[in-house]
């Protein structure tokens, strides 16, 4: 019995090996070939290490497509979105979780359903809204679309659920308002569902592409996920310069993943547990 259950214990722990060296190999790639000069990158067959080292690629890719202003783009663009989903998502979420209301129910579950709206049905009705208030090649019309989300307002409303009922009214008996039940009580206990909803938000900001292509007329106001798609597209296509620049945009996300991994899991976990 312990010998079946070692064995099939390995074989989890094998699984688990090969399926991460095939989900960071494409990364490693990209790393190896962004450390090689154009010539070596363009070689047939490919070399998976690079003859010489030349870091040189990432000067390069800077020079060719403005990535350091687009990075600065996503980077503004993605902590708006942010800051203004914990905001909406949390508020709402409190509503449906805390407050009575007549329809509150069909409200939530009206509210939930539209996340089987695809986005692309939004886009022509957000874009003619943007133009109309003159947002074109601003961070306010990159972000506006997105500062509110179902998913967020699911997630914190399952955890807020979580809280006994029997605080809410006692401090509602002690003259605790909403706002100060709010702040004080439901927000440090949520932490780990708003580090999930702002991960997930940041992440999903960050790699935006059609939505920043459609409503930035400046290049000066795009971001980076065009700029790798210039770096593509330039007469002379250096794959080394593109996985320079790949590895640049990817740098935040891993950052991001690897700093927030432990409240993604237990915020996604945590939010459902309660329905």
């Amino acid at each position: 019995m312990i010998r079946a259950k070692k064995i099939t214990l390995g074989i989890h722990y094998l699984a688990l090996i090969v399926v991460s060296l095939v989900i960071a190999f494409p990364i490693l790639f990209a790393l190896l070939q962004s450390l090689m000069t154009a010539s070596d990158a363009a070689s047939y067959p490919p070399h998976l290490l690079p003859p010489k080292i030349y870091p040189g690629s990432y000067r390069e890719a800077l020079q060719t497509a403005p990535l350091g202003r687009y990075i600065v783009n996503s980077f503004a663009v993605s902590l708006i979105i942010v800051i203004g989903q914990l905001a909406t998502s949390s508020l709402s979420a409190y509503a449906f979780a805390f407050l009575r209301f007549p329809g509150r129910e069909l409200l939530f579950y009206t509210f939930l359903a539209t996340l089987m709206i695809p986005w692309e049905v939004t886009i022509i009705p957000n874009y003619f809204t943007i133009k109309h208030l003159g947002w074109l090649s601003t961070y306010q019309g990159l972000a506006a679309p997105f500062l509110a989300t179902a998913f967020g307002t699911f997630l914190l409303r399952q955890f807020y659920l979580q809280i006994p009922r029997d605080l809410y009214e006692a401090a509602i008996i002690d003259g605790c308002g909403h706002w100060r039940f709010f702040l004080q009580i439901v927000v440090p206990l949520s932490r780990p569902a708003m580090g999930t909803l702002g991960v997930y938000a940041f992440l999903q900001a960050w790699n935006m592409y059609l939505w920043p292509l459609l409503v930035t007329n400046q290049t000066s106001m795009r971001t980076v996920q065009i700029g790798i798609s210039m770096l593509q597209f330039e007469e002379a296509l250096s794959w080394n310069l593109v996985m320079a620049g790949v590895i640049m945009v990817l740098l935040p996300t891993i950052v991001l993943l690897i700093v927030g991994q432990r409240q993604l899991v237990k915020g996604l976990m945590a939010g459902a547990i309660k329905g």
